[in-house]
């Protein structure tokens, strides 16, 4: 698993698989390297042992660019146009894969994103940049297409329906303190900053019980749904997790070590930390 990759190098530490994606010059999504980036997504989905993914790039001034104008131009046109259902479409099914697997998904975008890279990334769990760095840029409008990649879908449920029309429409460069005002990225941080940010997240969360970062993922993604289906399906992984062994013996250690006393909520994201290490 994980062998055979040209443009992506990847790495493991524990729980946490991490992917570095180098296609200079520019991180172009190729063919080629979208091949390979669908078939991580197949790979990461069904391998059980991981918590974490992280994706970044080998180059300082783009995480990744748009898909490939020139493929674009030899997509067959000889039949009209048609409504695909998602599994059909193989670039969204691959940016499902990422956002539905039961792994944490964290984008470390550390220089531009643009088109089809952006609304890959806009699919994963998280989102970090780099203030002064960082760019997004849907450009697709401008060259009389549409982001196509699901940035129509997501970038509105990301930011909001007016301001996703200002970035695609107008083809603007949105920069990382916007973005994170705004909502598509968790945090813009200082330069210097975002790879150990980064990974003492991942590793945190890799830390603590992989049913407890599964189901939890899972039950987030059912707030797609009506309020009252969300409810339910939370409920259910709830009671879930109050059965298994990992979630009784972190309970039990919790109130060991202070939890529900004054002293011990005051700090309770460190004792949430060491639980992780026991």
């Amino acid at each position: 698993m994980y062998d055979g990759y040209t443009l992506i190098r990847i790495s493991r530490a524990g729980r946490i698989v991490t992917a570095t994606v180098d296609n200079p010059p520019i991180n172009l999504i190729t063919l080629d390297l979208y091949a390979e980036l669908a078939r991580l997504s197949e790979e990461l989905a069904s391998d059980p042992d991981p918590l974490v993914f992280i994706l970044k790039s080998a180059n300082p001034d783009f995480f990744l660019a748009h898909f490939d104008v020139a493929a674009i131009l030899n997509f067959p046109i000889d039949r009209p146009a048609s409504r695909e259902d998602g599994e059909n479409n193989a670039y969204h099914a691959m940016a499902e894969r990422f956002r539905t697997m039961d792994k944490v998904t964290i984008a470390q975008i550390e220089g531009r994103v643009g088109g089809g890279g952006s609304e890959l990334a806009m699919a994963f769990d998280m989102r970090f940049g780099v203030t002064g760095k960082t760019i997004i840029n849907q450009m697709e409008a401008p060259l009389g297409i549409l982001p196509g990649g699901g940035g129509t879908q997501r970038l509105p449920r990301l930011i909001g329906r007016h301001r996703a029309i200002e970035v695609i429409l107008g083809g603007i460069d949105l920069d990382a303190a916007t973005a994170e005002r705004w909502g598509y990225l968790n945090r813009a941080l200082a330069p210097g900053e975002i790879g150990p940010y980064v990974d003492a997240l991942a590793r945190r969360i890799a830390s603590f019980p992989p049913e407890a970062i599964r189901l939890a993922k899972q039950s987030i993604n059912c707030a797609d749904k009506p309020l009252a289906d969300g409810l339910r399906d939370e409920s259910n992984l709830f009671q879930q997790l109050i059965r298994t062994e990992s979630g009784r013996r972190n309970m039990a250690r919790f109130l060991e070590i202070g939890g529900q006393t004054r002293e011990g909520e005051l700090r309770v994201a460190e004792l949430s930390e060491s639980l992780g290490k026991e």
